[in-house]
């Protein structure tokens, strides 16, 4: 997991060869106008989801993880809480995994909690679950797809 500012994403655009592609996206784009959904830079490897999901209460939010993919989550309107746990260490799958959506929720309390700012960014790497739109209201934010190398 990386927790850093936008600023600093040069630092981290060597850790996979999609992530330059990824960060030059949120620097250069309008992203106050991009309309909610999906944004395909590359077909199965590097896909921009605007969302504008309702927040939740912490207790509320499950634990996912992912093979094939790295997210990057982007708050962009307003501040995000997100938990965290080491993959290795779930132990209650709240359903199976979803390959078609590379995909599944645990029900396992978190081992961390923290907040991501407007200007800064969160990396999830497989081995890393974790929850996210924990706050009240709504945010507006993107989670950038990125496969894994």
């Amino acid at each position: 997991m990386i927790i850093a500012s936008l600023s600093d994403s040069f630092r981290y655009e060597s850790l996979n060869p999609l992530f330059k592609r990824a960060f030059d996206f949120v620097r250069e784009a309008d992203l106050d106008s991009l309309e909610p959904g999906p944004h395909v830079l590359e077909e199965d490897a590097l896909i921009v989801m605007v969302n504008e999901p309702v927040m939740k209460k912490p207790e509320k939010a499950r634990m996912e993880v992912h093979d094939r993919f790295i997210d990057i989550h982007v708050p962009l309107s307003r501040e995000e809480g997100f938990t965290w746990k080491n993959r290795a260490d779930l132990e209650t799958p709240s359903e199976p995994f979803h390959v078609e959506k590379d995909a599944q929720h645990y029900d396992d309390a978190a081992d961390a909690s923290f907040v991501v700012k407007p200007g800064q960014f969160a990396v999830f790497f497989p081995e890393d679950a974790h929850a996210g739109c924990i706050g009240e209201g709504t945010v507006r934010k993107l989670v950038i797809k990125v496969r894994t190398a």
